[in-house]
């Protein structure tokens, strides 16, 4: 007797790197970004038509022009709209948007016209959601948006924090609009949060540290030349594994 699939993994890809090792590790689809340290912003052209040429799973890209809050200038707006045209070009799968009024609420203004912009390309409402005043309305007004997933932690720091809102969210959708967990998605707890939320898709980064190859370091500039961390095969391969595992389990209940 059949059972339900494990939940889809979506992998932040901060570089294109941590993209190819998204796919090499059996993600389902990677989210293409950059500055993953300060919430992410859209990746440069060469790493998008690189990753566009390299990745055989969906490639989704992130529309956003700057780190720091969702209330952008119609210059911003502008850019971020040829952005969306850049992927059109490219034939990547989908783009990840978002935008909000000093209020709080969607500027559905903006965001109507960034999803006509799209046109037939997917698009994922991103977490500007979570920094809007009212989770219940943002979910009816992004369903009317026609976005076709919104990415959330539930309004909290993360989603385990956030799993009961997260849902709410769920029951809510009914189906409409499909609600993706993340942030703070591991293999310690990607199974029990798609438990706990009924969440049929999760979104994780599978970063792991790497060390700088350089063996000169100014010590007045050492930020220059330091460590960081990208999406690690084995990590994505854990999160698949234990995901994979889970739904087997089910099956056999």
């Amino acid at each position: 007797m059949n059972g339900p699939a494990r939940p889809l993994l979506e992998v932040a890809a901060g570089s294109l790197a941590s993209a190819l090792a998204a796919q090499a590790g059996g993600a389902d689809r990677v989210e293409l970004c950059d500055n993953l340290g300060e919430g992410g912003t859209t990746p440069s052209y060469g790493t998008l038509a690189i990753a566009r040429d390299r990745l055989k799973i969906p490639l989704y890209v992130l529309i956003r022009p700057r780190a720091g809050d969702f209330l952008y200038s119609h210059d911003e707006a502008e850019a971020m709209l040829r952005d969306i045209e850049t992927c059109v070009q490219l034939g990547c799968d989908g783009v990840v948007i978002g935008a909000l009024h000093a209020d709080g609420t969607p500027d559905l203004p903006l965001c109507h016209k960034l999803v006509s912009a799209a046109g037939t390309l997917g698009v994922t409402f991103h977490r500007a959601f979570d920094a809007s005043r009212d989770l219940a309305q943002s979910l009816e007004e992004v369903i009317a948006l026609g976005c076709e997933r919104v990415l959330t932690s539930g309004g909290r720091a993360d989603a385990w924090s956030g799993r009961e809102a997260i849902a709410q969210l769920v029951r809510q959708a009914r189906g409409r609009i499909r609600v993706m967990a993340g942030a703070g998605v591991t293999p310690l707890n990607a199974v029990a949060l798609a438990a706990a939320t009924g969440v049929a898709e999760v979104h994780a980064s599978a970063k792991r540290p790497h060390a700088t190859a350089m063996r000169h370091l100014n010590p007045h500039l050492a930020g220059l030349a330091a460590d960081w961390s990208e999406s690690h095969e084995a990590e994505v391969r854990g999160l698949v594994a234990v995901l994979a595992a889970a739904a087997k389990e089910d099956r056999r209940q």
